[in-house]
């Protein structure tokens, strides 16, 4: 029997000797056959090798390009993360990709939350949503997400709505780890998307889908799955995000919510129990009786060893 694929694949399968980054544009190509008759503006790029995806498309929006863009990188020589931290990524180690749109929504709290709730459920096979913005399997970082945005320089609120936001162009960076890295450093033990598959086929739990020298086309074929599950739907949830805020996808965040429940620790020392979201997407954290919201700007969560 042959087996059923981890991440079917939108068509046919790609076949066994497929060029370096041949995965991904095809993906690009049938992801953008997917969404291109709602939002027919948009555009997917993949290119070997950038700064940052994220820089490139705020580059390109303070120049006045905001058309709503998909950007995809091989390989990213200086990506960065929450709070200003570097992000490395050579080719096939990691998908790395950066959406870039106009948004106007009236609250922007929770957009990361809806990103990870999307990743999370797309990618499947017990990833959890980590708040802010980490994706998480079994004590371990799989995906990081960075959202950033620059003025539009002709966006004006509509003048029948006085509650409406005027748009900013917004750049959704992703970072989810193919094979899994070395944990040299790193507060927090990696893990890649080649190892969950693994162990989820019940296959060894140290595997790695990371390709032989000179070789390539597994991890680029797992990256290329992973956008064709991701992309589409992430951009109907932005869009409604847009529309309804973080109200619509609380009930599904609280089932992928990582520390929900738990014991936490925060970085200015207090700990206590979280007990979920607020309505703007705060931790809700339960700290000597009394129930404090934590915000993302403010100080960053741990949970604790049990």
């Amino acid at each position: 029997m042959t087996p059923k694929p981890l991440f079917p694949w939108p068509t046919t399968a790609l076949p066994a000797a497929w060029p370096a980054c041949a995965g991904l544009h095809q993906a690009a190509e049938m992801i953008w056959q997917t969404v291109s008759p709602l939002w027919p503006d948009v555009g997917v790029e993949v290119v070997a090798e950038v700064d940052s995806t994220n820089s490139e498309l705020l580059r390109r929006a303070r120049a006045g390009r905001t058309e709503t863009t998909l950007l995809v990188a091989q390989s990213q020589t200086a990506g960065r993360g929450r709070l200003g931290r570097s992000w490395e990524t050579t080719r096939t180690a990691a998908l790395t990709m950066s959406l870039g749109l106009s948004l106007a929504p009236r609250d922007w709290s929770g957009l990361s939350l809806v990103v990870g709730l999307v990743l999370a459920q797309r990618l499947g096979h017990g990833i959890a949503i980590k708040w802010p913005n980490d994706l998480w399997w079994q004590g371990r970082k799989l995906c990081g997400i960075l959202i950033e945005t620059a003025a539009t320089p002709e966006a004006l609120p509509p003048s029948h709505d006085p509650a409406a936001q005027a748009p900013r162009y917004v750049v959704i960076g992703m970072g989810v780890n193919l094979a899994t890295p070395p944990a040299d450093g790193l507060r927090t033990p990696p893990v890649g998307l080649g190892e969950i598959l693994h162990t989820a086929a019940g296959e060894t739990a140290g595997a790695s889908l990371a390709a032989p020298a000179g070789a390539g086309a597994p991890d680029l074929d797992l990256a290329a799955c992973a956008m064709a599950r991701v992309v589409p739907e992430l951009l109907s949830a932005v869009r409604r995000f847009e529309r309804d805020g973080f109200t619509p996808f609380e009930a599904d965040y609280a089932q992928l919510d990582l520390l929900r429940g738990q014991p936490v620790s925060l970085s200015d020392g207090r700990r206590g129990q979280c007990v979920g979201l607020a309505a703007d997407g705060a931790l809700l954290v339960q700290i000597d009786g009394a129930l404090v919201p934590v915000s993302s700007g403010e100080v960053s969560v741990r949970p604790l060893s049990p």
